[in-house]
């Protein structure tokens, strides 16, 4: 799942960002097996390989590296620090840095929406034409080409946040695996159905929506946009864990029924998760039940 969330939201390359944090936890906390090693190997391959390298080449790598730290240094410090309050962290340290790093170099930040929005561009492209090609060459409806470029100018809009809800997901996918091949662990994430993160983060949330509504400035109103998108993720994601846990688990029909969701109706789904994801901030029903932090 963890993977499936990465590759979604990805803006940049998705096995960048689970190989970077992956080779910082083997060097850091140690590749005493053959696994460990070996997947650290095949994690440096996938960090020096890529052509033609260019911008976003080395910033994608840059800021997986951030990330990785942030996670590596966080897990040294607080080792039973639950996984996801360990990757929010982490994202939040990398954000922080990253913002000094372009607000002290003029015109940081055009270049990197720039070279976002153009990566972005090319791979709908790319799909486009692929399923023009599907279509036996014919040229596909006018409807689905303008809504697709509307998606696309959305998504570049709020990129940071599409970038840090990729980042924990491979964080999780890059510790998962760290923990599986040095311990034999699958328990490094936990289950979905003991998600939750500090309730305190729902004013982030407000504040975001604040922003975004009120509309004082244009940079104001994309920083709201961009932290409404990522909390509201993380709120939606809580939401699925609470339905989870009331429920028991959800059956092959449910799980069908989910894609089916998802597919066809993926703002009512996921806009419900989130309003109960929300909701559990203060009604927290999996804690007076008795389930732990995951």
């Amino acid at each position: 799942m963890l993977l499936g969330v990465a590759m979604a939201t990805a803006v940049v390359q998705p096995s960048v960002l689970v190989a970077a944090p992956y080779v910082l936890l083997g060097f850091v906390l140690g590749m005493r097996r053959l696994g460990v090693f070996v997947a650290c190997l095949l994690g440096a391959v996938v960090l020096t390989w890529g052509a033609p390298r260019d911008a976003l080449w080395y910033l994608e790598r840059g800021w997986a590296a951030l990330v990785g730290g942030w996670f590596v240094a966080l897990t040294l410090r607080q080792p039973q620090a639950a996984f996801s309050e360990r990757a929010l962290a982490a994202v939040a340290g990398a954000v922080a840095v990253a913002a000094v790093l372009v607000g002290v170099r003029s015109g940081a930040w055009t270049s990197v929406e720039w070279a976002v929005g153009e990566r972005i561009s090319q791979g709908v492209g790319t799909a486009l034409e692929a399923l023009r090609l599907m279509r036996g060459g014919e040229a596909l409806p006018p409807a689905l080409v303008t809504a697709v470029h509307e998606t696309v100018e959305a998504q570049k809009k709020v990129f940071p946040a599409l970038l840090g809800i990729s980042s924990m997901a491979s964080l999780g996918v890059a510790w998962w695996v760290y923990m599986r091949l040095s311990s034999g662990s699958d328990q490094g994430v936990g289950p979905l159905r003991e998600f939750r993160f500090n309730d305190h983060l729902v004013w982030v949330f407000i504040m975001g929506l604040l922003l975004l509504v009120t509309r004082w400035e244009d940079i104001l109103a994309r920083v709201g946009a961009n932290t409404v998108v990522f909390m509201g993720a993380l709120y939606a994601l809580r939401g699925a864990a609470v339905i989870l846990f009331l429920s028991g688990g959800l059956s092959l029909f449910g799980y069908v029924l989910l894609a089916f969701g998802l597919v066809f109706l993926p703002p009512l789904v996921l806009t419900g998760a989130m309003v109960i994801g929300i909701g559990d901030t203060w009604l927290d029903v999996r804690r007076k039940l008795g389930s732990s932090p995951a």
